[in-house]
């Protein structure tokens, strides 16, 4: 046991934490010459199907039908599309700065530029932890296990789902009659963020993936239930519910008196 774990801690830190830290250096010099440090939550998601390349190559390849290589697939898969939806966000208006990055400017001011490299260093750090989960798959590989076949499903119909629920979102902001108003429609009508509901199902799904022999899939069971704390208490929800409270008004506090915030249930008649 005590050899695995100081397997885990040298990869972390030699496979995981410094490509990362190399990364977002490389990131940082990038932001500050376009002017726009939105560019880091892009490079942050296309992060982990990176590490998971990475990981794969060090271990010789995919090293057959291993829980391994299909956690590592699943992540790449989820990496891939989140790092493709924000991408075409940021990208596509490289000219202007996401909302969150100018009011850090504007209360960073003169420092801006070294207070984000010590956020762009936070990034590699978060990057790494939640890639530990994964790196449990790599560092005690075993075969797959029907714990593993459940966290694949469960990581496939989240992903389905979260797509499904961006998917609803977009086609009602595209209507004409319905500007101004609350998406209550679809799985909006269950739950207020079936978005961040089904991310979370990720994670969690993530964890069944990453379960190991010697490590029992205890980093990813801590990484889902820290991404519950952050989804429901720091940077999802709380801070979603005030831009639309600011934005919609009335109409947005009726939404949140009848559907719930996170946890799905079925719509009131």
């Amino acid at each position: 046991m005590s050899t695995i774990l100081l397997d885990y801690a040298q990869a972390a830190l030699l496979w995981v934490f410094l490509p990362s830290l190399a990364l977002f250096a490389l990131t940082w010099v990038l932001a500050r010459r376009l002017d726009n440090w939105s560019i880091v939550d892009v490079v942050w998601s296309f992060g982990f199907a990176l590490l998971a390349g990475l990981l794969a190559y060090r271990s010789g390849g995919p090293n057959g039908w291993s829980a391994f290589a299909l956690h590592a697939t699943m992540l790449t898969l989820w990496s891939l599309r989140l790092g493709t939806h924000l991408g075409f966000r940021v990208l596509g208006h490289l000219g202007q700065e996401d909302g969150r990055y100018v009011k850090m400017r504007a209360a960073w001011g003169a420092r801006t530029a070294y207070k984000m490299g010590v956020f762009y260093v936070q990034q590699a750090i978060a990057l790494t932890i939640l890639t530990l989960p994964l790196l449990a798959s790599w560092t005690d590989p075993c075969g797959v296990r029907p714990v593993h076949l459940l966290g694949l499903a469960l990581v496939a119909l989240a992903m389905l789902g979260e797509g499904w629920a961006d998917l609803q979102l977009a086609r009602f902001k595209r209507d004409p009659a319905q500007r101004g108003q609350v998406c209550a429609q679809g799985l909006w009508a269950w739950s207020r963020h079936p978005n961040y509901f089904c991310e979370w199902l990720i994670w969690v799904g993530f964890a069944l993936l990453s379960w190991s022999p010697l490590l029992l899939g205890i980093p990813g069971l801590l990484c889902a239930a820290g991404m519950y704390y952050l989804l429901n208490h720091v940077t999802g929800v709380p801070l979603t519910e005030a831009q639309l409270l600011a934005s919609k008004g009335p109409a947005y506090a009726e939404y949140q008196a009848k559907v719930p915030a996170f946890w799905p249930r079925p719509p009131r008649g």
